[in-house]
């Protein structure tokens, strides 16, 4: 081989080897590529599941604690939970058997409410009022709210109260019917005398209309549920988030 023939054969060669490395740098840099994919996707999968675990847990109801804090029916239709003595802060409930998102609320936060007037961290009042104005959905309202204020004990009255909602008929049918009523009473342990008759001839229907009148124009209601703290009304992603709710009144409680 003469020499002009062994320079062009190492040039060649020299060539070559260069080819090869820059094929195996390129395909280090593949493998790499990939590895950092993968670490991203699973990184990023992890947070989107942290994120729902977060959310869900932030969103989950409570668990009732087995023990109720004294309930006391007052002669305008309201009623106070609370432990002895606990006068602050102050948890208003406005709420309308008839409405939706009434019966959501009471679904998702309804514990926490029962909760913290047990642990003696809030004094909650309720306030069962009608809102609406046209039929089926007020003469429904106006019924239970009657039937309730003919129950004057306090843990029968919210043991009514959460049936009313659990059996909270569509809003275009006619619903929450005497008989109804009356058998929902008995659900409830309700022994209070003349219940029955009291539901059947809807007696306290004015009393209701009347209350919610007073009630809707002093505070200024023009939605349920409005849920005020201290007089404030609590803005709704808290008012159904158990978790804020619980911080916001615990930390009026301070």
């Amino acid at each position: 081989m003469s020499k002009g023939e062994r320079t062009k054969t190492k040039a060649q060669s020299a060539r070559e080897k260069i080819k090869a490395q820059q094929a195996a740098q390129r395909a280090r840099e593949k493998r790499r590529r990939i590895v950092t994919y993968t670490t991203a996707s699973v990184v990023a999968i992890a947070a989107v599941g942290l994120g729902w675990w977060y959310t869900a847990s932030q969103s989950r109801s409570e668990e009732a604690l087995g023990t109720v804090a004294p309930i006391t029916v007052q002669s305008d239709g309201s009623v106070v939970m609370a432990q002895n003595g606990v006068t602050s802060p102050v948890v208003d409930i406005y709420e309308d058997f008839q409405c939706p998102a009434c019966k959501e609320l009471e679904r998702v936060s309804g514990q926490t409410f029962k909760n913290l007037a047990a642990e003696g961290k809030a004094k909650v009042v309720y306030h069962p009022i009608t809102i609406f104005s046209q039929d089926p959905t007020r003469a429904n309202s106006v019924r239970a709210g009657s039937a309730i204020r003919c129950i004057a004990d306090g843990k029968q009255w919210l043991a009514f109260h959460d049936l009313l909602f659990k059996n909270q008929p569509p809003e275009t049918e006619e619903g929450f019917l005497p008989d109804q009523l009356k058998e929902w009473g008995k659900e409830a342990g309700v022994d209070t005398p003349g219940f029955d008759q009291c539901v059947t001839s809807n007696k306290n229907a004015d009393a209701q209309l009347s209350y919610s009148k007073k009630v809707s124009d002093e505070q200024k209601l023009d939605h349920t549920p409005t849920v005020k703290l201290n007089g404030t009304e609590i803005d709704n992603q808290v008012l159904f988030t158990p978790s804020q709710l619980r911080e916001e009144i615990t930390e009026a409680a301070k």
